[in-house]
């Protein structure tokens, strides 16, 4: 069973990086050299997997627009449901609801393709090793 949460936190770091210019650009071109270095980065999934998902993400965003931004919203903006909730005039507890139909959705479209992400083998790994012999990242 595949954690979408993770796999969506992974590709909403690729997507929000300046270094691809597939998909979902966040910086315009030239810009991304005057950003500090000293920021925090997040872990994000490969090329192949960004692409993946954006696919999944095209096709939710043409079955309902609405659940394609509040994923935006939260995985590649960082938003907090309590900020989406406030900017949306709805609970928190609302935002909540909605944000999971659309992670069902896009796993389900995943699901449905039979498409085997890297993350997916990567996860696996990390659960066979033992606690000592993980990595610390």
């Amino acid at each position: 069973m595949r954690d979408i949460q993770m796999v969506l936190e992974r590709w909403g770091a690729w997507a929000a990086s300046g270094e691809t210019n597939i998909g979902y650009p966040r910086v315009a071109g030239g810009l991304s050299r005057l950003l500090p270095a000293s920021r925090q980065s997040r872990l994000s999934c490969c090329d192949d997997d960004g692409m993946f998902i954006n696919e999944a993400m095209i096709r939710l965003s043409k079955h309902d627009e609405y659940l394609c931004s509040l994923l935006e919203w939260h995985y590649i903006d960082n938003l907090p449901l309590r900020a989406m909730g406030t900017k949306l005039g709805i609970s928190h507890n609302h935002v909540s609801v909605r944000l999971q139909a659309a992670e069902s959705w896009i796993d389900g479209c995943l699901c449905a393709l039979d498409i085997k992400l890297e993350i997916d083998r990567e996860c696996r790994k990390e659960n066979i090793l033992p606690p000592k012999l993980k990595r610390v990242v």
